[in-house]
Parts: structure tokens; sequence; C-alpha cells
């Protein structure tokens, strides 16, 4: 994992003390250094890596909030404080619905959780912090741009995230934090987008009230005790109102069925779909995990109808083992 000395937000647009009613810096301690190690066989190591690293939260006595792809089938965590000081840590879980991930700390971090807060009340327009591992200087003062939903390319979908301006370089696993000093999402993206004829980053966020009707089942299963979606293993994107498939996961139903890169998805079960929002929602609508889902395909100028038998993605992922 990079040192944190190694880089910092520019001056201008870090978080200066003196602009927030709570302290900043106390605030901003509450945020860790994240590195963990995936074994090369896990499934998910070709699209995520061996080795990942970002930020996470303590949110209680060693509990650390953190977006779930960091340490989804890791073999080991450590947590890095501001100080340098490391201490190993134990993944949870993480829930693929919502994106959180939780990394329970296997010493002493000796420090404070930052207060869960409320994000349905924030506003576009409002003045946040992206906080990041070291403190001010690797934090960014921004604003939330816009609350909207997002559809990714993973079979995943957000009826409303937060978008930040301008974007944390280290965005994954941040802490927004609101202008009472409170956690109110989790750094997850840093997307492109279009303004005024220019390009600008920014980044997408998981709202945190998405994790309080999960996070007593995460902190004791490391899942969520619900049934799991329907999962196909695809990666779509959604271009001139269609259904693009961009890639295939390894062993997955969309595997066993041959489809490949360039596939357009038509219909799920005879609906057409032309957005990913819609083919998401009619996918999971057919049931849970298990689920037999008709695809309607156009390929090369040929259209064909498939059935996929969808699975439980968390059964092609290797479970967190306690050292």
């Amino acid at each position: 994992m990079p040192s944190l000395t190694e880089w910092r937000v520019p001056p201008a647009y870090q978080p200066h003390a003196g602009d927030y009613t709570f302290d900043l810096d106390h605030v901003l301690s509450s945020i860790v250094g994240l590195h963990s190690l995936i074994p090369p066989d896990a499934s998910s190591a070709e699209t995520l890596g061996t080795e990942r690293a970002g930020n996470g939260v303590v949110i209680d006595d060693g509990l650390v909030l953190t977006i779930g792809y960091l340490i989804t089938e890791a073999e080991a965590v450590w947590l890095h404080r501001g100080d340098g000081r490391v201490v190993e840590g134990h993944a949870l879980g993480f829930d693929a619905v919502t994106g959180f991930g939780l990394v329970q700390a296997l010493g002493s971090l000796d420090l404070d959780p930052l207060p869960l807060g409320t994000s349905a009340t924030t506003r576009v327009g409002d003045r946040v912090v992206v906080g990041g591992a070291g403190g001010r200087t690797r934090s960014l003062a921004s604003q939330i741009i816009a609350k909207q939903e997002f559809a990714g390319y993973w079979e995943y979908l957000l009826d409303e995230a937060v978008f930040t301006y301008p974007a944390h370089p280290n965005w994954g696993g941040t802490g927004l934090i609101s202008a009472a000093g409170e956690l109110i999402g989790i750094g997850s993206l840093q997307l492109e987008r279009e303004r005024e004829g220019k390009a600008e980053h920014v980044n997408m966020i998981v709202p945190i009230d998405l994790l309080k009707p999960v996070l007593d089942d995460l902190r004791k299963f490391g899942r969520v005790t619900r049934p799991a979606r329907p999962w196909l293993g695809l990666y779509s994107t959604e271009i001139d109102n269609k259904v693009v498939v961009i890639g295939i996961s390894n062993n997955g139903p969309a595997a066993r069925a041959e489809l490949k890169a360039g596939d357009v998805i038509l219909a799920v079960d005879g609906e057409r779909v032309t957005s990913q929002s819609a083919f998401y929602r009619k996918l999971w609508s057919l049931g849970n995990a298990g689920v037999d889902v008709p695809l309607t395909v156009h390929h090369e100028g040929v259209t064909f109808d498939v059935v996929l038998a969808s699975i439980d993605r968390t059964r092609l992922l290797k479970a967190p083992r306690l050292h």
C-alpha cells in the first residue's frame, strides 16, 4: 500500500478547520487506510486485483465501514492509522446490494467512532467533506452536486446515490461527512461527466441510510439475511437506449450460456428493456437466485431467445477467513 505521505490533496481543495462547526481533525482521525490481499484464484481477482487499497471509517469499537469491493474475498486485511500504526483486521463480510463492507479490527485502533448521520436530509449544494486516511491533507472540501439513480455495469443499482464535486483522487471507502460532522456516505467510484463542454470528475457515494437496515446482519453473519437476488454474471452498459454486454464473468450463468461481449439484451421474460435500470429491475422481479431468466438477445444480425439459470453470486466467492 502506498505510504500516506506519498500524496496530498492540493492545498486549495483541502478542508480548513475554521470553515466547520465541528472538530475537523478529530472527525477525520476516525478514517483509516485499508490494505487487503486476495488469493489469485479468487473469483474477483481477475477484475479487482489481488491487492487492494483504500479507506475505511470507524463506526463502532474497532468496527470499520468501507466499500465492499476492497475486501471481497480478502484473506488478509490491514488497517492504517493516520500516525502510521497498523492493526490487522478481519473482513466480516459485504453486502452486494448496497455495496458496503465491514472489517473488524483484531487489535485496538484507539479511535473514536464517527457518528452516523442521515443521508436522506442532504440537499444538492450542501457543503461536505470527503475524508480520506491521513487527515486534512488527504481529505477534500466538496459539495453535493446530485442525488439520483445509479446503475453499475456489474448488476448493481442504487435508487438514489450521492454525487460530489470535486472528486477525491483516492475515493474507495472515503467517508462523506456532513456539516454536522456525521458520516452520511461511503465513497465508491470516480466518474466523469460533461459540463459546459468540459469533462470533470465526480465521486459516487453510497448513502449511509442504506447501511442502517443491514448493519446488524453484517455484524452477526457477514451477510444480509434476505433472499439473494438472481445473478447472471454479465457486465453491461447503456448505449443509445440499448443494453449492451461489455463483458462476461467467468463461471457465471452468462458464460455457461455462451453470451458474448457485444450482445444486446432486448427483453427479459418477453418485456422489452432499454436501460440498465429497467434490465436489473425486471431481472430481480422474476424471483430469487436460482430462478430461470428468459432473455431475448441480438447478436451480429441474429435475434434469439435463451434461458439462463441464475445463481446467488456469493456462491462463487471465497468466504472470509479468521486467522
